[in-house]
């Protein structure tokens, strides 16, 4: 969703400087002519019919461009692939004249479409509120159209992945699947708060970037301002979206009109569910595949795939080759395997999309492509590695340790968080670019405020398949906190990998929907959800857990007050992690046997 990277991490005192540097480097974008693919072309040529007005029963238009094939003896009506976007349908970013050109040169009839209110279409944009109704208008629009055989097919990722989910449960007759990508069906949980903590540079930039007609630069925002709610406004555009997610932190009615996680009891049709190991919304993409087995109609819940390769929310890995400093080999394009699903629901054509496992995922590390019938898949053993030390875990000369075995009585391990000098690994990063701007988390280890725990070098391959979760027995001298954990893969040199990372904010420990007040000093068992991977530990190597109260901006920081979004008050807290018989802490892994 973001078409702006960033370098590496950027000291407040710089932050002026680099928002120059990077609003420069923003205008910069080189458009993909044609997207990179396995799959050859079957028509020689296409037709663009441009700017064409779309009108919904309001009398507001929405301007699509129609990519069709073109060529000798090529003949429609076609299967039609409808992508519905708000990041402009000729800009460079997103690069849709080359999707629009991969479709209709793979036999396809592609219509592309600004949403409401954004580049050339009518009417005013508020994001997630208006996809429903007008996807469903735009749909009646396609399949009244001479060239559409009134098989569409929709597809898309991130916001445009959203729009697939918001019609999906009208119904219409002609819509005969989806493929939504890096995307989630619940916009609360997924898209603006995980576990309650603000996703701050990724929808706090994205929020003030798509508020109004045209791009605004999201790098003029200070993610250190405070209060959290007044950071557009500071930035010169205030936000209604913004304003209203700062007034709604936990999980209430505000979210319904938008949150599609309550019908999949709806949607009659296939769904490819599709995301990367290192995308933002990969708690999104998976919960749709449940919510959908589990939720769904009786004729859909066998119609539902999931597909997850190694990549973040854009895809960098496609292109670079790597993740952080691990190589990517055999992996593929996505818009092929997406190709092959409309191939089957859309021609009839099925190259092997019923046959195997519902669920497609990419071993990193091995560099291997699966298949199983479930997610996570049966075979999987779950593991405790239980955290050790002698308090003494967040010195920079000294480590805590994971292992298998139980603890007894062992000291706890202390630490301070102080908001004003938070972890920042992820400070000035392009997120939505994890893959590709990951580096060495050794600094970050070196933190005080940061506690460390690693097994010894591995005896042989650990393959870790499946949900990661941290239990942290912990207490805070503060009114309300967060608590941190990253999974890390230590090679033999030293280097720290990231595999996996994730936040609980303590006074919603027990819902997302209701705030349990934390009393100081009191011991509370916090469920941090580490969400989801594929990887291999080789031999040699150490497994490690980072454990904190930050991850910014990332997230927001807490400021430990109990409060949110409309204070400025900053307290320091005093945080002990427990690891005794009486206060466990541990960190499951799902690990494949023989594996």
């Amino acid at each position: 969703m973001s078409s702006r990277g960033v370098g590496s991490i950027v000291p407040k005192a710089h932050w002026a400087l680099h928002v120059a540097k990077e609003s420069a480097k923003a205008r910069l974008i080189t458009p993909r002519q044609t997207l990179p693919a396995d799959t050859p072309p079957t028509v020689p040529d296409c037709t663009i019919l441009g700017n064409v007005r779309v009108p919904m029963s309001d009398g507001v238009r929405l301007l699509a461009d129609v990519y069709l094939p073109a060529g000798p003896g090529v003949e429609g009506p076609f299967p039609t692939i409808l992508i519905r976007l708000p990041y402009g349908k000729t800009e460079a970013y997103c690069s849709m004249p080359a999707h629009g050109k991969y479709w209709a040169r793979r036999g396809y009839a592609c219509v592309i479409q600004d949403v409401r209110g954004r580049f050339g279409s009518e009417g005013v944009y508020e994001p997630f509120v208006n996809e429903a109704e007008d996807g469903y208008e735009t749909l009646d629009w396609v399949a009244a159209q001479p060239w559409c055989d009134r098989n569409i097919g929709m597809t898309g990722e991130s916001y445009y992945g959203y729009v697939q989910w918001a019609v999906a449960p009208l119904g219409h007759p002609d819509l005969k699947c989806i493929a939504p990508g890096d995307t989630a069906a619940d916009i609360y949980a997924s898209w603006v708060y995980n576990d309650n903590a603000f996703c701050l540079s990724t929808m706090g930039g994205w929020a003030y970037s798509v508020n109004g007609k045209l791009y605004h630069n999201e790098f003029l925002m200070d993610p250190w301002h405070l209060p959290l709610a007044g950071m557009p406004a500071a930035a010169g555009h205030p936000s209604k979206a913004y304003s209203e997610w700062m007034r709604h932190p936990t999980r209430d009615e505000y979210w319904d009109r938008v949150n599609v996680c309550g019908r999949y009891q709806d949607i009659k049709i296939p769904v490819l569910h599709w995301g990367g190991w290192y995308d933002v919304f990969l708690n999104g993409t998976i919960g749709g595949w449940e919510g959908m087995r589990e939720q769904g109609p009786e004729v859909s819940r066998d119609r539902q795939w999931l597909m997850i390769g190694a990549t973040d929310h854009e895809l960098s890995p496609e292109s670079t080759g790597r993740i952080g400093r691990l190589a990517l080999e055999r992996h593929g394009y996505v818009h092929d395997r997406v190709k092959t699903f409309m191939d089957c629901w859309l021609k009839g054509e099925d190259d092997g999309v019923t046959q195997g496992g519902r669920v497609m995922y990419f071993t990193m590390v091995r560099n291997e492509w699966r298949r199983t019938d479930e997610w996570p898949p049966r075979e999987v053993e779950y593991r405790r590695y239980y955290l050790h030390g002698d308090g003494a875990a967040g010195s920079p000369d000294a480590a805590g340790s994971l292992s298998t075995e139980a603890p007894s009585d062992e000291p706890a391990d202390r630490f301070t968080y102080d908001p004003r000098d938070p972890v920042a690994y992820w400070l000035g990063i392009d997120i939505w670019e994890l893959a590709r701007h990951m580096g060495d988390r050794r600094k970050v280890e070196r933190r005080r405020d940061v506690l460390v725990y690693s097994t010894g070098p591995l005896d042989s391959d650990l393959e870790v398949t499946g949900p990661v979760s941290v239990r942290l027995s912990a207490a805070t001298s503060a009114r309300d906190t967060d608590f941190t954990a990253a999974l890390v893969d230590v090679h033999p040199d030293g280097y720290a990998h990231l595999v996996q990372e994730g936040i609980r904010r303590a006074r919603f420990r027990e819902s997302d929907a209701r705030e349990s007040p934390v009393e100081p000093g009191a011991v509370y068992a916090y469920d941090i959800d580490l969400w989801a991977t594929s990887y291999v530990f080789r031999t040699g190597h150490r497994i490690r857990l980072e454990v904190s109260s930050s991850n910014f901006d990332r997230y927001d920081r807490n400021l430990n007050t109990g409060r949110f979004a409309f204070d400025d008050e900053i307290v320091p807290a005093e945080q002990t992690v427990h690891h005794s018989a009486v206060h466990p802490s541990f960190l499951t892994l799902p690990v494949m046997p023989g594996r």
